[in-house]
This record gives structure tokens, sequence and C-alpha cells, in this order.
């Protein structure tokens, strides 16, 4: 499991499209976003710079 910092999410739909995002990482079998912790849950073994790339894509700030 990785957990990543995102910011900039402020509502459910936020954490639907960055779990959305992540989820079309390869490696990634599920993900779990939490706007209110700032930080999204991954299952998998996916690359983490391609996770930070996928959420920054999606128009927020990541960091692992």
């Amino acid at each position: 499991m990785t957990t990543i910092t995102v910011e900039g999410m402020s509502c459910e739909h936020c954490e639907q499209t960055v779990e959305e995002a992540l989820q079309s990482v390869p490696g990634v079998s599920d993900a779990r976003a939490d706007h209110e912790a700032e930080h999204a849950t991954i299952e998998g073994d996916p690359d983490s710079a391609a996770l930070v790339r996928a959420v920054e894509d999606a128009g927020y700030e990541a960091s692992v």
C-alpha cells in the first residue's frame, strides 16, 4: 500500500476524479482519496512518479 499527499481536493467529486486518475496508472489495483485528510491510498505496485503525474494531470497537487 502507498499513501500520497493530494492538495486541492474540496469535495467528494474531487475524490472521485483523483481515484479515477490513480486507477488508470499501471499497477494500481485500487485507489481511495480523502479530501479532508488530503491524501490518497493506493493498493498495488505502481511507480510513485506515475501516481504523482496522474494526480497532477487531473488538476491537483501531489507528493509522495
